[in-house]
């Protein structure tokens, strides 16, 4: 596996210091993001999983806690919109450049507004995908929100 992706090659151009969390992941798993941190024998809420939705239309990123759901009311809210819901796959790949199960917020084909969760801020450093499948970086909450220009604020149901 290749520690090198464009979410990689972006935090490293933006001068963010980051490090590599390679798992082995299993696309039969039915959550992605609880099964890197048992991978990684990280806890749950300190991997954050990355999903691609839409606010009246219009694409956004949203990173938050692998052992959570997104309320679409907060997420819409967040973006000043009425209502939210996800891209379907093929779509979230296409917008990001990235396969699904390796969204990452970061280096993105096309950049997107971008929230996320501020349950990050309760720890020192978050583990968030770099860019592909199986592979995860961890950094600050702070330097992971600059890199992805994402505001943090409340976004679980």
């Amino acid at each position: 596996m290749s520690r090198t992706t464009a979410a990689t090659l972006a935090l490293t151009k933006a001068g963010i210091a980051f490090t590599h969390f390679p798992y082995d992941y299993d696309p039969d798993a039915p959550r992605i993001g609880l099964q890197a941190a048992e991978a990684l024998g990280k806890a749950p809420e300190q991997v954050f999983k990355t999903l691609m939705a839409e606010v009246d239309g219009k694409p956004v990123c949203v990173v938050v806690p692998s052992d959570c759901e997104v309320s679409m009311k907060k997420l819409a809210a967040a973006f000043g919109g009425k209502s939210a819901n996800m891209l379907k796959p093929a779509d979230a790949e296409r917008l990001t450049g990235f396969k699904v199960g390796g969204i990452s917020p970061f280096g993105q084909r096309k950049r997107v507004p971008t929230a996320i969760d501020e349950t990050a801020e309760l720890f020192d450093e978050v583990l968030i995908n770099g860019g592909q499948r199986g592979l995860l970086v961890g950094l600050s909450p702070a330097d992971a929100a600059r890199a992805a220009e994402a505001k943090l604020i409340d976004l679980v149901a």
